[in-house]
């Protein structure tokens, strides 16, 4: 009697310690493969007046038909690699002519041939796409959504680029990459 609890208790430890010793694995390998994944897309933030940021990261385009083809047309996109892209004012603002509050957005985009479809969702820090390699965006948590014209480029931009420019004394949050540009106006009241 004695010698099986001995026998059940060494069994349960022994599963015990396999069992911790695969979920440690399993961490390292997740922790990893993060890495690997953000060493071919390197973190950005933009900054404007200390008011307004983008974080992301910025793909690279080696050699690849983005739009259209990496980055498929009418699917939402994540716009950036890695985890989702975050947009953030820390005053109303209007954005594409849609007032915004003040706040943290996850930044996604649906892109077209001519027109892409820019969108501010109200959930931050999740990984851009889920298990099945689609957008993780939960389309009724989504803010604004505003439509911007494709300004297509003889330049090639090899890396993604999400910047903030001041032209003619208006404000635009540009986004490019390869042969492709996308304005967002952004009006900041007084």
């Amino acid at each position: 009697m004695i010698f099986v609890a001995i026998q059940s208790t060494f069994t349960m430890k022994r599963v015990l310690f396999i069992v911790s010793a695969i979920i440690i694995i399993l961490a390292i390998a997740a922790y990893g493969f993060r890495l690997y994944t953000k060493s071919h897309s390197p973190f950005e933030e933009a900054v404007y007046n200390n008011v307004l940021s983008v974080k992301y990261s910025r793909p690279y385009k080696n050699d690849r038909k983005i739009f259209g083809g990496l980055v498929p047309y009418g699917e939402v996109w994540r716009t950036g690699a890695n985890e989702a892209t975050v947009f953030s004012t820390t005053k109303d603002i209007t954005f594409g002519g849609i007032e915004l509050s003040a706040g943290e957005y996850s930044l996604w985009t649906i892109p077209n041939e001519k027109v892409w479809t820019v969108i501010l969702n109200s959930e931050t820090g999740q990984w851009g796409v889920n298990m099945s390699a689609e957008a993780n965006r939960a389309e009724e948590n989504d803010v604004l959504s505003v439509e911007s014209s494709v300004i297509q480029s003889e330049k090639v931009f090899e890396q993604l680029t999400i910047t903030f420019e001041e032209i003619h004394e208006e404000l635009e949050m540009v986004i490019v990459w390869d042969q492709t540009m996308v304005i967002v106006p952004i009006n900041i009241p007084e």
